[in-house]
């Protein structure tokens, strides 16, 4: 009998006011006119994260524009300005357990990461994703996206501060490297696409 496929919903930070962009990154377009919103919800489902839920916050009203054609659920995080933890958390607690085994959190400020890190760092899950945390890592430098098993939910929502997010919970409970830097850079943009 074939095991049933681990249920990881995607979850799509996008609720920063980009101070260094200029404007909210959940707004930014490529200079071909692709918004990085709409291409991120599309990597996270092409990767293996069938349902997606977007967290925003700056921009909310102009970005759930840009959802419209989307599957992606939205969520608002009302304190956004606190920091990634405030979005980390909004979306988290957003999650239904019941229906989720795991999140797969990435960034929206993430424009070379592809379906194919994504798809990797789901495979870290070996079957049951409920105990998984694992993140991508880019020549060994911890980055996104972050699976994070149900079994640590409430571990990150307690710990997640600042801009840090879930940062040192990963690192005290030994969150598993998954090198993903022969498929991207990793690296986050704060400056517009020229």
């Amino acid at each position: 009998m074939t095991p049933a496929p681990v249920r990881v919903q995607g979850l799509l930070l996008a609720a920063g006011a980009g101070r260094r962009m200029g404007m909210p990154k959940a707004l930014v377009h490529d200079a071909d006119g692709a918004s990085w919103l709409v291409r991120a919800v599309e990597v996270l489902r092409a990767g293996g994260c069938p349902e997606v839920t977007v967290v925003l916050g700056a921009g909310a009203a102009e970005a759930r524009g840009l959802l419209a054609g989307t599957p992606a659920e939205v969520v608002l995080a009302p304190d956004w300005a606190d920091g990634m933890a405030a979005s980390l958390r909004a979306g988290l607690r957003a999650l239904d357990p019941a229906l989720a085994e795991a999140a797969l959190v990435s960034l929206v400020d993430l424009p070379d990461v592809g379906p194919e890190v994504v798809a990797r760092v789901l495979a870290a899950a070996d079957g049951s994703a409920v105990d998984a945390l694992a993140r991508a890592t880019y020549d060994g430098r911890a980055g996104h996206p972050v699976l994070l098993g149900r079994a640590h939910w409430a571990g990150v929502l307690a710990d997640a501060a600042g801009d840090a997010g879930a940062r040192g919970y990963l690192a005290e409970h030994g969150a598993r490297g998954i090198e993903c830097g022969d498929l991207a850079t990793g690296r986050d943009v704060d400056r517009r696409p020229g």
